[in-house]
């Protein structure tokens, strides 16, 4: 950082199998620290732009999937690459706070250790479409299969299940087990979230983390609720009309 220049943003992923509660968390958390002053960007992926959107239609409906685990690795790095460059690399670069729901971590997992695209591929991949961009920390949100597939059932309705959500058990608890794997093997980077109890209680679990991870926000105060807000404006029109 130069004079003149913002510090860069920070950039929280979040990570976990289906029905594990990121959408839902992300929110939370933007929310926490919006109260505190930080107004974040928050984004996915696939998507998150124009361009990667598209693919996102493309793999989610399982048009993708003809083209086994490496042609959808490299769809999804197509996605990333449009996505990382016109956004997430502007946000952080301006200063702005990125919270991602999904990223590297679920190609590695879900092409990766689970289909089978090699590594090596989705690392190339990764040094092409990323470079040194680097989440600052990666929550992982860990659930029985059985809860994730059920509150994932309940999140569709009557829509059909997405490419993902429509594999077999046995391939979900693969992908839990998978994740776990990702926890242990980057622990300065990953935190393992469980996420079975409530949305409060995992929204708890996951401010603490941010909290005690990112010391900046113990110097930012939490903006005062809106009542507060008018009694202070209250008060300085009284101070006002008294000639304080």
């Amino acid at each position: 950082m130069t004079d003149g220049q913002p510090k860069r943003g920070r950039f929280i992923t979040f990570e976990g199998g289906e029905g594990a509660g990121k959408s839902t968390q992300i929110k939370l958390l933007a929310e926490q620290l919006q109260k505190r002053g930080v107004r974040p960007l928050v984004t996915r992926e696939p998507g998150g732009s124009p361009g990667a959107e598209i693919v996102r239609h493309l793999v989610l409906s399982g048009m993708g999937k003809i083209l086994g685990a490496s042609g959808e690795a490299l769809l999804f790095a197509a996605a990333r690459d449009d996505h990382v460059h016109s956004v997430i690399v502007p946000a952080l670069t301006a200063g702005q706070w990125v919270l991602c729901d999904r990223f590297t971590d679920s190609t590695r997992v879900y092409q990766g250790k689970l289909g089978s695209a090699d590594l090596s591929l989705i690392h190339a991949l990764e040094r092409v479409t990323i470079g040194s961009l680097k989440p600052d920390l990666t929550l992982i949100l860990d659930v029985p299969v059985e809860i994730g597939m059920a509150r994932a059932a309940k999140r569709r309705g009557n829509d059909a299940p997405d490419r993902f959500e429509a594999e077999d058990i046995d391939f979900h608890r693969k992908l839990r087990e998978a994740y776990r794997q990702v926890a242990i093997d980057e622990p300065e980077r990953c935190v393992l979230i469980e996420a079975t109890a409530t949305v409060k209680s995992t929204a708890q679990a996951v401010w603490q983390v941010v909290k005690e991870r990112f010391p900046e926000l113990a110097k930012a105060h939490s903006k005062p609720h809106s009542k507060q807000r008018s009694k202070v404006r209250s008060k300085a029109r009284s101070l006002e009309t008294n000639g304080a």
